[in-house]
């Protein structure tokens, strides 16, 4: 876990430094800067083109980690070929793009018309974002994450804010803004470029003979395969979004997208462990170290579902006093729910630990086809169904659904094919101590008003609640006893 925590410390500085970025541009910039409508075009172009990557990418990116170890020596042909690999899969998308091009357009004529004229915008973020998940990949293979976790999660939300605050200032109109937001993504594309090129990971060898026997092939089934969770993983991300823009209209999306954008940070932790332990988790299978990945499994539950839980605590035990700061709050407040219910997925998500990773490294990966499709239809009949009972509500009723029968199924999977259980005592005490924090919320909801001395009395009591109970019941009792190890050492 050593190499794990000090890999996640530094991936999940650069995530919540992005954080801070991403909050000021959603809770404020973007609501003072654009209209409602506005917003929703700006994220709904940005959702449509994310959703298309992990079909353009092909399930190359978990192919280079999970096959890297077997080509260690070929590396840079391996790099070539999966570039290659991407950009091909990249013109397979833009051509079905072009083919299917009515549809998509009558599927937002009538209630978001506006986003048809943007659509070459979507397949520029695809482009530039397919590359850029190749060379992430390529990094994380060596437990390079730091850099391209800062590029991924900083960057493009300074870049983002930059970019909107020139629009504030007139000096573009919004068209321009909106292929601007395809040029973030080619900036950050050539800083990765950049990176790689100076700790020499960046390099095009064409040589593809020199790869062991049937390694082509089983590279190609492994990618296609996969193809199909990355996708799913994406669509619970990104098709609500879309859903919301399609069947109410844009003003609902951006309510709906500032709600999304504050829960979606509590799953930060669970991104950075989950960049650090995937390299892990594929050479452990490589080497049968099967109790290693069982323990795996089990530390990473509990201590993200640890840091994981405290965030949504500290963010919806505050999220009127959010809103309260928020520009034309009357307007975005809607979306509150959206962000408990988005919250509650994501817990779903951490409280399940590294079961995705754990099945995509495995020789079971085939299985991902048949929890993609279960998924896959499930969040779309689940929208279907609650977004017009609903509205935006409904959306995040179904992304929590989704995501929970998701990682059920594969939770069950994992613990019948491979005996593994991620579920300890802990787990157990650290969802029992949040929920008392939550009761205490509810009885103490209405003594201050709301506001930023609110939210520091709250965050204040939520530390003291939080530890207090962390010690009382005794959880991750074995971590909290090589910390203080190591800092009575530091002082000796």
């Amino acid at each position: 876990m050593k190499q794990i925590a000090k890999q996640s410390i530094l991936t999940t500085l650069s995530s919540y430094l992005g954080v801070l970025i991403g909050y000021f541009n959603v809770l404020w910039l973007l609501p003072y800067a654009l209209q409602p409508e506005e917003i929703g075009i700006f994220r709904t172009i940005q959702d449509m083109g994310l959703l298309f990557v992990p079909f353009a990418q092909l399930g190359v990116g978990n192919g280079i980690t999970r096959f890297y170890p077997k080509v260690k020596e070929y590396q840079f042909s391996f790099f070539t070929f999966s570039l290659i690999l991407s950009l091909i899969g990249f013109l397979i998308v833009m051509s079905l793009f072009f083919i299917f091009r009515d549809l998509i357009v009558q599927a937002f004529a009538k209630n978001s018309p506006e986003i048809i004229d943007f659509l070459g915008v979507v397949l520029m973020i695809t482009l530039f974002s397919v590359l850029n998940t190749i060379l992430d990949s390529f990094c994380r293979s060596f437990l390079k994450v730091a850099v391209p976790a800062f590029f991924r999660e900083v960057i493009l939300r300074l870049l983002s804010a930059i970019l909107v605050l020139i629009y504030l200032v007139k000096w573009i109109d919004f068209p321009q803004l909106m292929w601007g937001l395809a040029m973030i993504y080619l900036l950050a594309l050539v800083g990765m470029i950049a990176y790689m090129v100076h700790i020499k990971l960046f390099r095009l060898k064409f040589d593809f003979s020199i790869f062991p026997k049937g390694f082509i092939r089983d590279f190609m089934r492994f990618n296609l395969i996969t193809l199909l969770g990355t996708t799913g993983a994406m669509l619970i991300m990104k098709i609500d979004s879309l859903m919301v823009t399609s069947m109410i209209g844009l003003d609902a999306n951006a309510i709906y997208t500032i709600g999304f954008s504050i829960a979606v940070v509590i799953e930060m932790p669970r991104r950075a462990i989950s960049q650090v332990v995937m390299p892990l988790v594929s050479e452990h299978f490589e080497n049968n170290r099967l109790k290693e990945i069982n323990r795996l499994y089990k530390q990473v539950a509990v201590h993200q579902l640890l840091i994981c839980s405290f965030i949504f605590l500290a963010i919806w035990t505050n999220i009127d006093s959010l809103y309260h700061f928020v520009p034309n709050n009357q307007v975005y407040e809607l979306g509150k729910w959206v962000v408990l219910w988005i919250g509650l997925g994501k817990l779903t998500d951490v409280l399940f630990s590294i079961n995705s990773e754990i099945i995509v490294f495995s020789k079971y990966y085939v299985f991902n086809i048949t929890a993609t499709m279960i998924m896959s239809v499930a969040v779309i009949l689940f929208n279907l169904i609650l977004i017009p009972l609903m509205g935006i509500e409904g959306a995040a009723i179904a992304s929590f659904l989704a995501m929970f029968l998701f990682n059920l199924i594969k939770y069950l999977y994992v613990k019948k094919r491979l005996s593994f259980d991620p579920f300890s005592w802990d787990i157990l005490k650290i969802i029992l101590l949040g929920c008392l924090i939550w009761l205490v919320h509810y009885l103490s909801s209405e003594v201050i008003e709301k506001g930023i001395y609110s939210i520091i009395v709250s965050l204040a009591g939520l530390i003291l609640l939080y530890l207090g109970g962390v010690l009382v019941l005794n959880i991750a009792s074995d971590s909290r006893k090589k910390i203080l190890r190591k800092i009575k050492e530091a002082r000796s």
